[in-house]
């Protein structure tokens, strides 16, 4: 089991950055993959970023070479840096993590992101 808590959403300017933090209640290294999604209005959820235990990373081709997922070990903190924001980035970002033989998925609250044209 684990809690996930996000953090850093907010509102921005087309081409402005943000910082998101996702808070594990458990070392990270002991998390599967771990992930960041996003759910616009009236859309489906979809995977943005995800980093394996083993420091695989995919990105979705809609935020390659904008958007960094990157992991803080000593925290237990997972992050995604965006950059060069655009209005259809709005959304919910939720953080989520895969644990355990099981590959039990589990969600943050969501944290969310606003970006003005």
């Amino acid at each position: 089991q684990v809690q996930l808590v996000e953090s850093g959403g907010g509102l921005v300017q087309t081409g402005g950055s943000l910082r998101l933090s996702c808070a594990a209640s458990r070392s990270i290294f002991s998390i599967n993959v771990m992930g960041w999604h996003r759910q616009a209005p009236g859309k489906q959820r979809e995977l943005v970023a995800r980093i394996t235990r083993g420091g695989d990373i995919n990105y979705a081709d809609f935020v390659k070479d904008r958007f960094t997922i990157s992991r803080d070990s000593v925290a237990n903190t997972l992050h995604l840096q965006m950059n060069s924001l655009k209005p259809e980035d709005t959304a919910v970002y939720y953080c989520s993590a895969v644990v355990g033989p099981g590959f039990r998925d589990y969600w943050g609250q969501g944290t969310q992101v606003t970006v003005s044209s």
